[in-house]
């Protein structure tokens, strides 16, 4: 007899204690401006994340990541602070960061909040005082100029943003910003840097955050001498070898000091490191037992759509982080790269491959992280007018693509108003009006959305003994299909644009969409996953 699945309910329960959070967390990243309007200005804010953090705890996740909320000028999302213990008065208030943290425990919810130790604000208080010619230039890396007048820049150093790496100050001197100029870069090397970071983030640890996302963790420390890198286009070797100014050995005398800090606090305080590294070994190093908790597994989210690569990467992370005792983390999308419903194709295909590659991501040993509307099958909004755009890389000559603002679109909560739910007013990006019924209100309910797929593989996940922290092996599978086995868990992936017929591996539990199946056999449809109980 053929019969259609779509998703199905288990009822093993896990009844085992739960140690080390962290290791099979399913973390859910917020993008403060997009998530949700509590003040009805159209940009996000910290009241607007509690309202809605009932629906993270419905999805199923443990913890929530809050991108910067600090004092900023805006000039890269928050990522330019000017102050690390205040909020921006346009997202809220320290006690509405308050409230967020204590509302969210209350429904079993951790919360990370972002930290930004590469670069400060041009607005920072240090920084206008270095331009002042305090003591405090010693802070940041100035450097004169070569040539006769001083007028070139130090080094041949690029911005990740594009366009030289250096800004000249009003007295001649230059000082380094690996982003834009309105963040200059901090020299690591100064003692009261150090110190200063340290007091950071005691403040908000006894404000009660569970940890911390360290933006540009490979930063900090640069090659003495600052040398000549000799080659253009510089941020497409990020991640592909090691640079002067990235992934130095340095850095990680920098985490160790964090990772004792973290540990002197109770409750499993944790760390994970935006860092960008040339291979899983060297990511491997930021997650050694003395060092950080997690490292974002940059060569998963970067694979293409390719069943053998997508094992070689899964293997190779694997391999890595298991040398050192700590978990992988998988992703498949963030607030600085394309939705990956987009990067799969885009349309029907792309969001079909999307789905099936949220069931195979989640099935993996280690920890999750989604990011804000991928539970929705968001994709990338490409066509917004240029003169909203507000990414610094889009503005600037020679630089990435720019196109960030497209995964930063605030996400849609209901079918009507000005910003399908959203807040009061239009938002800071609009929103497509496919968009409606891609909302929370338009999926909930709807068996076959996305977001009862990933409400179901978030519930089957807590629930399995088998899924989570743990070991995997592959099982024989077809050329262009993958299968693993976990304990009482088996997943296939087909990533082929037809269907394959593969031996029914146990009871089907879950699937990306409608499998048929007889009694010996199934059809794995094109481009789908399959969840099986065995």
């Amino acid at each position: 007899m053929t019969q259609e699945l779509t998703t199905a309910t288990v009822t093993e329960e896990h009844t085992g204690p739960r140690t080390g959070w962290w290791r099979d967390a399913v973390i859910y990243q917020v993008y403060v401006r997009s998530f949700a309007d509590g003040d009805g200005d159209g940009i996000g804010d910290l009241p607007g994340i509690r309202a809605r953090l009932p629906h993270l705890k419905d999805l199923g996740a443990d913890a929530v990541w809050l991108t910067p909320f600090y004092l900023s000028p805006q000039a890269d999302g928050g990522y330019d602070v000017a102050d690390y213990r205040t909020v921006d008065p346009l997202f809220g208030s320290l006690s509405d960061a308050d409230d967020l943290v204590r509302e969210a425990h209350r429904l079993g919810l951790r919360v990370i909040v972002d930290i930004v130790p590469n670069h400060t604000s041009d607005q920072h208080p240090w920084f206008r005082a270095a331009l002042a010619g305090g003591p405090e230039r010693a802070r940041y890396l100035f450097r004169p100029g070569k040539g006769a007048d001083g007028g070139l820049p130090p080094n041949d150093w690029e911005s990740v943003f594009g366009g030289p790496a250096w800004t000249r100050a009003p007295d001649g001197d230059w000082y380094l910003h690996l982003f834009a100029p309105e963040q200059p870069d901090l020299d690591w090397d100064h003692p009261e840097v150090r110190a200063e970071f340290d007091s950071v983030l005691r403040f908000w640890l006894d404000l009660g955050v569970d940890g911390f996302r360290i933006d540009v963790a490979h930063g900090m420390v640069k090659a003495a001498g600052l040398p000549d890198i000799g080659a253009s286009e510089q941020a497409k070797l990020i991640g592909s070898q090691v640079l002067p100014f990235f992934d130095q050995d340095g850095v990680h005398e920098i985490h160790r000091g964090w990772r004792a800090l973290l540990d002197s606090y109770d409750g499993e305080r944790i760390a994970v490191a935006e860092a960008w590294a040339p291979s899983p070994e060297r990511l491997a190093l930021y997650v050694r037992p003395d060092e950080l908790h997690q490292a974002f597994n940059f060569q998963f989210l970067t694979c293409d759509w390719d069943a053998e690569r997508m094992r070689e990467t899964v293997d190779a992370s694997l391999a890595a982080t298991g040398a050192v005792g700590a978990p992988t983390t998988w992703v498949l999308s963030n607030h600085d790269v394309v939705r990956h419903v987009t990067r799969y194709g885009g349309g029907e295909r792309g969001l079909r491959r999307a789905r099936a590659a949220a069931l195979f991501t989640l099935a993996l040993p280690g920890s999750a992280y989604l990011y804000q509307g991928e539970e929705l099958g968001l994709p990338e909004v490409t066509d917004l007018p240029d003169e909203l755009r507000q990414d610094p890389a889009f503005h600037r000559a020679a630089g990435q693509d720019g196109f960030r603002d497209g995964c930063r679109v605030p996400i849609p909560w209901t079918a009507d108003g000005p910003s399908y739910g959203f807040g009061e007013a239009a938002p800071w990006l609009p929103q497509p009006d496919s968009w409606r019924g891609l909302s929370v209100a338009s999926q909930s309910g709807d068996p076959h959305s996305t977001l009862e797929l990933y409400r179901e593989a978030l519930a089957l996940r807590r629930e399995l003994p088998g899924l989570g922290d743990g070991t995997m092996d592959w099982l024989p599978a077809p050329r262009g299909v993958l299968a693993f086995t976990r304990p009482g868990f088996v997943c296939t992936l087909n990533t082929l644009g037809h269907e394959v017929q593969l031996p029914l591996p146990g009871r089907p539990l879950l699937t990306s969409g409608a499998v048929e199946f007889d009694g010996t056999s199934t059809l794995l449809p094109a481009e789908s996953a399959v969840w099986w109980a065995i």
